[in-house]
């Protein structure tokens, strides 16, 4: 590809999970490549987007007859769909999309342990995703990320700061985590790259147990029942998509304790993105 041909990036205006497509937006951008960014509305975001270099089009992932257009030209898209209601069909009308215009590699946002046999709802449809995405022939790379560090400072940030609170309860249960500027790092080498790759990326840049997590936020950590969380998260996420997601992984965690085989950092992050992974005290630093 040239840099000429513009990169389609979904999830480009960014949002409170990670805001993986607008980080990759800016990361093709710095490196010279053109990018067409993909957002629901067209607002101050956009804006933005447009000041940045990007060319911007609007629409809404989950119809077909906003994405073909968005899709003509392209030969390379990053695809990120938020925690959220609709993944599914907005992976089939990717995908198909995709196929269509002939598409030769798609870099999308997937789950550390999405399989079909995965402990959570949110999972499991994130491995059908990758399926489909498969099916398609379009080149597809699974980007199967850790929790962002994002959604540990967002929860931290609902409290005022001042706590770390999650059902996840004693101190040392281990969360595997990741900056989501590693895992746009690494999309954004793939976006660019010419090379082979590997269908199937791991990203994982630190094992905490959630008491160390939450000290290098520079905050105390705070066991809270389940229900209770539940209950409380429902009124800040104001999604009931995401709540049962978040608390179904936070139990998992639990339950899990600190010993897992997929709790190892990876080496993708600084092969292919570029540098060693951001640890989680040096994220809060920069924050």
């Amino acid at each position: 590809m040239t840099a000429m041909e513009p990169v389609l990036v979904t999830g480009a205006a960014g949002g409170q999970q990670g805001s993986t497509g607008l980080l990759v937006t800016r990361l093709l951008l710095e490196r010279g490549q053109a990018v067409r960014a993909f957002v629901h509305h067209d607002d101050e975001r956009a804006a933005r987007l447009r000041a940045l270099g990007a060319e911007v089009v609007t629409g809404d992932l989950r119809e077909i007859t906003s994405v073909l257009p968005a899709m003509r030209g392209v030969r390379r898209a990053f695809f990120t769909y938020q925690v959220t209601s609709g993944l599914l069909d907005a992976a089939g009308a990717f995908a198909a999309a995709a196929r269509q215009e002939g598409l030769q590699r798609v870099v999308e946002v997937s789950q550390l342990a999405a399989s079909p046999a995965a402990p959570t709802p949110r999972m499991r449809q994130h491995w059908v995703a990758e399926q489909v995405f498969d099916w398609a022939g379009i080149g597809a790379v699974h980007l199967r990320a850790a929790v962002f560090f994002e959604n540990l400072a967002v929860l931290a940030a609902f409290r005022g700061g001042g706590e770390l609170m999650l059902p996840l309860g004693d101190p040392g249960t281990v969360i595997p985590l990741v900056a989501a500027g590693d895992v746009a790092r690494v999309a954004a080498g793939m976006l660019t790259s010419d090379g082979d790759i590997d269908p199937v990326c791991r990203l994982t840049g630190e094992i905490l147990p959630v008491g160390e997590a939450a000290e290098a936020l520079g905050i105390p950590y705070a066991d809270i029942d389940p229900a209770e969380w539940h209950h409380w998260a429902l009124s800040k996420y104001g999604d009931s998509h995401t709540v049962e997601h978040l608390s179904a992984l936070w139990e998992i965690f639990r339950l899990v304790g600190s010993h897992h085989e997929l709790y190892q950092v990876t080496e993708a992050i600084e092969q292919i993105g570029g540098h060693p992974p951001l640890t989680l005290r040096e994220f809060a630093a920069a924050s």
